[in-house]
């Protein structure tokens, strides 16, 4: 499959979160299709009108997944989910937090947050884009550093086993969650939202082509965005191959086979996996 269909491209419709899509009609290995309305990817909902709500309240959620650091919802805003609890973030940027529905009926929200303060991408942006200078600039991302800084970021989502954990925490809970929806994000949708694609596309049997082609899909979702972007930060905008490729390279080095990183490098059982392809795959 060189490129997604309408069909498995299709987006959520809202306005203020362009690059928000639902992963299902993805065709498997064993010819099956990735079931629709159950996996969805997004950036940050912090900024929905009320017919993004609207929306995202009909689609009758089980989970929402906030992949990031507590410092990046603090300074973005919580997501603007209908019947999503509230929750009081701790200090630590990196701590994880679940909170369930009240009632039950709405979506339980988790913050599982892919930020170490020794990797932290986003710290030397900030630190870039504050001073306001192009030197400062320049000298986090020019002469090709952004772009091996989001190399490095992608073979770190593999390497580094807190970075797993979180990985395979959403895993665990698309798993576990009885067929209904959960969505998961980041900030722009693209990096840690786009490894947890990859890996939840790869686990239930999709192949390696239309697993890139998905994650691609943000640079055409978010393109208008991007061109709007200082040429320094376009490493840093854009979903690239070689990112993707470096993750995935990284995974083959250490783990033998995709299964024995699912059960060593994931710490996800057979169970998890049979669950996962039973209830997301038709």
């Amino acid at each position: 499959m060189s490129a997604p269909s309408t069909e498995t491209a299709r987006s959520l419709g809202l306005a203020a979160a362009v690059n928000a899509r639902d992963l299902g009609g993805y065709r498997t290995a064993d010819g099956r299709t990735v079931r629709p309305g159950l996996l969805l990817r997004t950036e940050a909902l912090s900024r929905l009108g009320d017919r993004d709500r609207e929306l995202l309240g009909a689609l009758g959620l089980r989970h929402v997944v906030d992949l990031r650091s507590l410092d990046e919802v603090r300074q973005l805003g919580a997501d603007l989910i209908p019947g999503l609890p509230a929750a009081v973030l701790p200090m630590d940027a990196a701590a994880t937090l679940s909170v369930p529905s009240p009632d039950g009926l709405g979506p339980a929200l988790h913050h599982l947050p892919v930020f170490s303060a020794d990797f932290d991408l986003y710290v030397d942006l900030r630190r870039a884009l504050g001073s306001g200078e192009p030197d400062a600039m320049h000298a986090v991302l020019g002469d090709g550093r952004g772009t091996a800084m989001m190399t490095s970021m992608y073979r770190w989502f593999v390497t580094d086993p807190l970075a797993r954990s979180r990985f395979a925490t959403v895993l665990r809970l698309i798993a576990e969650a009885d067929g209904r929806p959960v969505l998961f994000h980041c900030t722009a949708g693209k990096d840690r939202t786009g490894w947890t694609a990859a890996l939840l596309l790869t686990a239930l049997g999709v192949d390696r082509e239309a697993v890139l082609a998905d994650y691609l899909l943000t640079n055409e979702r978010a393109a208008t965005r991007i061109a709007r972007v200082d040429p320094l930060m376009r490493p840093l905008a854009r979903a690239e191959t070689f990112y993707l490729n470096a993750a995935f390279d990284e995974l083959a080095s250490g783990w033998p086979t995709f299964e024995d990183f699912w059960h060593d490098g994931l710490g996800l059982t057979n169970d998890h996996l049979l669950a996962l392809r039973a209830t997301c795959t038709v």
